[in-house]
């Protein structure tokens, strides 16, 4: 996707959280809710225009990060070779934060939204997203995974996207079905802990065999 693009759908990301925003406010309690447990249960509150304004806020913020990143990127760390697929990432974040706390807003104001199910769901589909364009990042400081032995060799940095692709795609199945059993909390993160630890470990030993033949 062209940065034009990228800009304008992010443009109407904004603007659509905005509108939302609006809406819903004066539906929302003086004291809105904004934080709900696995259970469907509040857990947090925030006074009603920080309610409404912090999702707009948040779009915003990556709607402005996005162009800028690539902007101040170091040489040989630069977002360029994979513009494409920062572009749509960093856009299926916002898409899935836009329809999560549009969900908030709805519940916070009174109406029936399973929250917690709806939020768990979008979770799993970015972790599966995010997996599948993976193997395509090429070595940056802003997205992916930035050990120092990824950071310190392309080759290292490559062979451990591509395993971690699949793992992020398992772990945000998992997820999803997990959501839909109303598994425990913790069962939950299992398998994303498992995403995030174990390409780590896999970087460091992938490095160490390189250096080794070396």
């Amino acid at each position: 996707m062209k940065q034009t693009g990228t800009w304008m759908v992010s443009a109407a990301f904004v603007a659509a959280m905005l509108a939302i925003a609006v809406w819903i406010y004066p539906d929302l309690p003086p004291l809105a809710p904004t934080h709900w447990d696995a259970g469907g249960n509040v857990n947090g509150w925030m006074p009603r225009f920080w309610a409404a304004a912090l999702p707009v806020l948040v779009l915003l913020g990556l709607a402005i990060l996005t162009p800028l990143l690539p902007c101040i990127s170091p040489r040989k760390f630069e977002i360029t070779p994979f513009a494409n697929v920062y572009g749509v990432l960093m856009l299926v974040i916002q898409g899935v934060l836009l329809v999560i706390f549009t969900c908030a807003l709805l519940a916070g104001a009174g109406h029936h939204v399973p929250i917690s199910l709806i939020a768990a769901l979008s979770v799993g589909v970015l972790l599966m997203v995010i997996g599948n364009y993976m193997g395509k990042l090429r070595k940056n400081f802003f997205i992916g995974i930035r050990t120092p032995w990824t950071l310190a060799s392309d080759v290292v940095w490559e062979r451990t996207h591509r395993f971690a692709g699949p793992l992020f795609v398992a772990a945000g199945a998992a997820w999803i079905g997990l959501s839909f059993v109303r598994a425990q909390p913790g069962w939950m993160f299992v398998p994303v802990v498992a995403a995030a630890v174990l390409p780590g470990v896999y970087s460091y030993v992938v490095y160490r065999r390189l250096e080794g033949h070396r």
